[in-house]
């Protein structure tokens, strides 16, 4: 890696406090002096003898820039003292950071500059490293940013960048009208981190090395029957005795997704509540058939622990996830339960409860509760997304509305075999078998993030993905992309912010390598 000095500097410093202060930055980035290949200052300052000797004896040339190019560089830890004095609000990580963002292939865009250990001080100096990284293509992570030259700024001063407000999270009743959608993006999910891009992906949460072999086979065995018109009749049966319930209970679905669409058409609902953070299709779905949508947002600091109290008793749907993405959070199932009330639809997206040992707080099979409608994916553990196959466990009333609001033939002939193929035990074992080995994974993963003092994890996680807190974690997100990782962005989320990121569970192998990535990030953005 090369490095990039930038060096603020008191007038009579000798190149002795210069270089011991180089060499204790270069020492917190793993570095050796061998890396460094330029030493940059304030031109008013490159005159100094201790700064051309430090250069001098690092053997990298020494380059002054006038304060007005300084002041153009946006800098991550600007200060008022070098502001007053200079005109820049850090001289050194503006010239580490202009240094750096000065080469051939900076210039054409292919890479950009970062700080890679930010402004550290002594007495009479201050030292930061910058490198150079490339640019992903389509990437607009935040690098070398060049300001006109009279509005070098420092945060919350007159002609800063405004800051992004936090939304205040609440358990009360939020009532919100298509005026207010534009808050949150409920159409983005987490394919959109990863297309087009060549990243490890930690922003789906579909298992990986998925659909296993026999799977694979099964799907294309039923290539030779596509001829016919699609029978969901065998599939229907198998998800209806994998339940104990009968046939007339049981639901075949082009995914979770068109069931969402199907209850916002087909039932008739007039105040309907979404309890948030949770996937974000079924409110979109709602809107789109033009209900007016509540939400509850359950609060980080309960752990985004359910308070059933909190949904308002005149709600004819609520809809809640278990686990919930992308808290992650198990809900007990009688918490749940008690939301039923008479002439009350209550939805409970089990999308990854198979992903959970035991499936333990499920509510699939329940016909004691009444108004029940549980929904479940099978994209998510046996890597099917693309076939788009999933159904819905409800009374035999709700599953003939639903039903008639359907087309023809909605789901296809391969995905009707996957179905059935997957409900059979020996896939039920292994299904099992995945979950258990997901757990132990996701507990490598919280331990390595415990280790992180600016990281915050959400506790008691049950899925196959974690919700993480961290200041300033979309720019973290803009980080990990050119270190190769996909993060899912949690400002989508009603009731979550950009400070949030949730992570897909991985094996071992690719989340060491994650956690040396988040270490880096962690340390670009001092």
């Amino acid at each position: 890696m090369c490095a990039h000095l930038g060096v603020g500097a008191r007038p009579g410093v000798p190149a002795d406090d210069v270089l011991a202060l180089v060499d204790a930055v270069l020492r917190e980035a793993g570095l050796t002096r061998a890396a460094v290949r330029s030493l940059a200052t304030l031109d008013a300052r490159a005159a100094e003898p201790g700064v051309a000797g430090a250069a001098a004896e690092l053997g990298v040339p020494l380059r002054g820039f006038a304060a007005g190019e300084l002041a153009a560089v946006s800098v991550p830890h600007p200060s008022a003292l070098p502001l007053a004095a200079t005109g820049t609000s850090s001289v050194a990580e503006a010239a580490a950071l202009l240094s750096a963002g000065t080469g051939a292939s900076a210039a054409a865009g292919a890479s950009r500059a970062v700080l890679l250990v930010p402004k550290r001080k002594s007495r009479s100096v201050t030292c930061a490293i910058a490198t150079c990284v490339p640019v992903c293509p389509h990437e607009h992570a935040p690098g070398v940013r060049l300001l006109p030259l009279a509005h070098g700024y420092i945060a919350g001063e007159p002609g800063s960048p405004p800051t992004i407000p936090t939304p205040h999270t609440t358990a009360a009743m939020d009532t919100h009208t298509h005026a207010h959608t534009d808050a949150h993006d409920l159409r983005h999910h987490g394919d959109a981190e990863v297309r087009d891009e060549k990243l490890i992906d930690l922003a789906v949460n579909v298992r990986t090395n998925t659909p296993p072999d026999w799977l694979r086979k099964r799907i294309a065995d039923s290539l030779t029957g596509l001829a016919a018109y699609p029978d969901g009749r065998a599939a229907r049966a198998a998800v209806a005795v994998r339940h104990d319930l009968p046939t007339g209970r049981v639901l075949l679905t082009a995914g979770a997704a068109e069931a969402f669409v199907l209850l916002a058409r087909a039932l008739p609902v007039r105040r309907p509540v979404v309890v948030h953070p949770q996937f974000t299709e079924p409110e979109a779905a709602l809107r789109d058939a033009g209900h007016e949508v509540g939400r509850v947002l359950l609060r980080a600091e309960d752990g985004f622990r359910l308070d059933p109290a909190a949904v308002p008793e005149d709600a004819d749907l609520v809809v809640i996830g278990n686990p919930t993405n992308p808290t992650s959070v198990l809900h007990p199932a009688e918490s749940i339960a008690a939301l039923a009330r008479p002439g009350r639809t209550l939805v409970v997206d089990e999308a990854f409860m198979d992903a959970v040992p035991g499936e333990r707080e499920s509510l699939a099979g329940r016909t004691d509760v009444p108004g029940l409608v549980v929904l479940r994916s099978l994209t998510k553990t046996w890597g099917l997304a693309g076939l788009r196959i999933g159904y819905v466990l409800a009374e035999p009333e709700t599953i003939a509305l639903l039903e008639g609001a359907q087309p023809l033939w909605p789901v296809s002939t391969p995905a009707l075999v996957a179905a059935e193929a997957c409900m059979s035990p020996a896939a039920l074992a292994e299904a099992e078998h995945a979950a258990h080995r997901i757990a132990v994974e996701r507990a490598h993963l919280l331990a390595g993030l415990a280790e992180f003092d600016e990281v915050r994890t959400v506790d008691g996680a049950e899925g196959p993905f974690v919700l993480l807190r961290i200041d300033g974690a979309d720019a973290i997100r803009d980080r990990l992309r050119l270190l190769g990782f996909a993060a899912r962005r949690g400002d989508t989320f009603p009731g979550l912010d950009r400070n949030w990121l949730r992570l897909a569970v991985r094996d071992r192998a690719t989340t060491n390598r994650f956690l040396q990535a988040l270490d880096q990030a962690l340390l670009l953005g001092g």
